[in-house]
């Protein structure tokens, strides 16, 4: 499988690590950067283009995956989910790697390289790979209602709404004013 990974100074260490890891198992690694240490460096535009690269190689059938880290994970999570196609999942243990996976068919993962050892993260990754997307309906429905929006901004109605507006209950003293939106 080909895997796609990026980081930002804080994860340049374990990238290292971690492309001798998986090349080790037999996965094509490549890395979107950095490669050299720069305290300074930003996340966004290494995490944007593995991300890139794992919508381009699935659109062409390729078996891919990402897999983006910094130290906390989270924005290097936001940053991927930014491009279209792209699920990615902030991944801090065996449960949320194998259900992002299972329950979301998450195409990318985001760790926190400041947050476990490199076997925990490595194990967390691992089993990622490793995990199936269920295809259960319920899951499907899901994720091709996000896909949806993503192509054009369509919601399913609220099944409690019969108004098109959503419920809010404000305080009795509050200015709420229910007709301007």
């Amino acid at each position: 499988m080909r895997i796609h990974i990026a980081t930002d100074h804080a994860g340049l260490e374990f990238s290292t690590r971690l492309q001798h890891h998986l090349a080790g198992q037999g996965h094509d690694v490549v890395d979107h950067g950095p490669v050299d240490y720069e305290p300074l460096d930003d996340y966004p535009a290494f995490c944007i283009r593995a991300a890139q690269a794992v919508a381009a190689d699935q659109n062409a059938g390729i078996e891919t995956l990402g897999v983006v880290f910094g130290g906390s994970g989270n924005g290097e999570q936001i940053a991927a989910n930014k491009v279209r196609g792209i699920r990615a999942a902030l991944v801090w243990s065996v449960a949320t790697a194998e259900l992002a996976r299972e329950h979301n068919d998450a195409n990318v993962i985001a760790i926190g390289a400041r947050q476990h050892t490199f076997e925990e993260a490595a194990s967390f990754i691992d089993l990622f790979i490793a995990t199936p997307f269920s295809g259960e309906e319920r899951h499907v429905r899901r994720i091709g209602q996000i896909a949806a929006f993503e192509d054009d901004g369509a919601l399913e109605p609220v099944p409690r709404s019969t108004s098109g507006r959503p419920d809010v209950l404000a305080a009795e003293d509050s200015s709420f004013d229910p007709e301007a939106g």
